[in-house]
């Protein structure tokens, strides 16, 4: 994800989404499916957040059932200065592990 971001590669990016993601960006907008992803992320690394690095911190990871995790993760984006909290849920399937969920947010005063 964080290399995708940085090489503003749209796909890239998406590459960790399952195919059929249901996906909450800051806005509150619903993006369902990892195409959408990539399309909608694409026009931001061709605009707003062209030449920009997302750095990411896992906070919590806390299994829920055999292959299905619940997890946070604390995001920054340079130089834009914007914080993001995301909430996942991630899933194993065929010995790889893909988000299957995703609601980003931008915290309150951040």
């Amino acid at each position: 994800m964080e290399q995708g971001w940085a090489d503003g590669d749209g796909d890239a990016f998406a590459s960790v989404f399952s195919q059929d993601v249901d996906f909450v960006t800051v806005r509150g907008e619903e993006l369902f499916g990892r195409r959408a992803v990539a399309l909608g992320h694409g026009q931001l690394f061709a605009g707003p957040y062209r030449d920009t690095k997302l750095t990411a911190e896992i906070s919590l990871i806390r299994p829920l059932a055999d292959g299905i995790s619940l997890v946070h993760v604390t995001s920054s984006i340079a130089p834009a200065g914007i914080t993001t909290h995301a909430q996942a849920v991630v899933v194993q399937r065929e010995g790889a592990w893909e988000i299957a969920a995703f609601h980003n947010m931008i915290p309150k005063g951040k």
